[in-house]
């Protein structure tokens, strides 16, 4: 068959028309890559941010006391845009709560003009007493039932005894299971409706009597007792095991 010269002349131009739309196309697609391939952050840099997030939290946030307080940042996508910084990076937070699992922290460039939010999730660990043995309710505590272990803090957030001899003589208020921490609602060196020696002490003078606790109470804590003789209403500190000492 043979085609006039007008329909060949089209076809040619519609086939370069098509030639140069895909030229262009992958002109374009080269040229992302290359921009990407060239902004995109190195691993060293990225190990550099990670670091910096680190390092802040540990030197920010609260140790705990006799414990470790461990630092790690999250995984941070290569695709940001980061440089070799000629200074050493800028680290900050707005929150630096030790109780936190989790705290961002913004690591910035200022002279190359880039930030970046990483997420750091803290681990605090700490010294906690718990049972060797399982304890009975109302059985005494002995330096034999207990020891310290260290308690991941972030996850034991209840009120628990870094001393042993905080917990010595306390009674159990209810039964507890050996590796169990203890917690300060579970015992008692004075319990509440229990008969106490009141010790009344007065210018060198000691003069003791008996009464009723109202409240529980712990090694050092203040609690209310009645003076088994006067009736009197009287606020006191745990001194020993059923021990309430009141300073005039």
């Amino acid at each position: 068959m043979i085609y006039p010269k007008t329909s060949l002349r089209s076809i040619s131009i519609t086939n370069c028309r098509a030639f140069y739309k895909k030229f262009r196309k992958s002109i374009g697609f080269l040229f992302f890559f290359f921009s990407f391939s060239v902004y995109s952050a190195t691993e060293s840099q990225i190990e550099l941010i990670q670091q910096a997030a680190e390092e802040y939290i540990i030197a920010e946030i609260e140790w705990p006391v006799g414990g470790q307080l461990e630092a790690k940042a999250a995984n941070i996508d290569s695709r940001i845009f980061a440089t070799d910084c000629p200074s050493p990076l800028s680290s900050s937070s707005s929150s630096t709560n030790p109780s936190s699992s989790n705290i961002t922290v913004l690591v910035e460039c200022p002279e190359d003009n880039w930030r970046v939010y990483v997420p750091v999730r803290l681990i605090r660990t700490g010294p906690q007493v718990t049972l060797t043995s399982p304890i009975s309710r109302g059985q005494l505590i002995s330096e034999y039932d207990v020891t310290l272990s260290m308690v991941d803090l972030q996850r034991f957030r209840r009120q628990g005894f870094t001393s042993i001899d905080a917990v010595i003589g306390a009674k159990a208020k209810k039964n507890l299971r050996a590796g169990e921490v203890i917690e300060d609602r579970d015992i008692c060196v004075v319990c509440r409706n229990e008969t106490v020696t009141i010790k009344a002490m007065k210018s060198g003078m000691t003069i003791t009597t008996k009464g009723v606790a109202l409240t529980d109470g712990s090694h050092g804590e203040q609690i209310r007792v009645k003076n088994s003789k006067s009736n009197r209403i009287i606020e006191g500190r745990v001194s020993g095991i059923s021990e309430v000492t009141v300073v005039f």
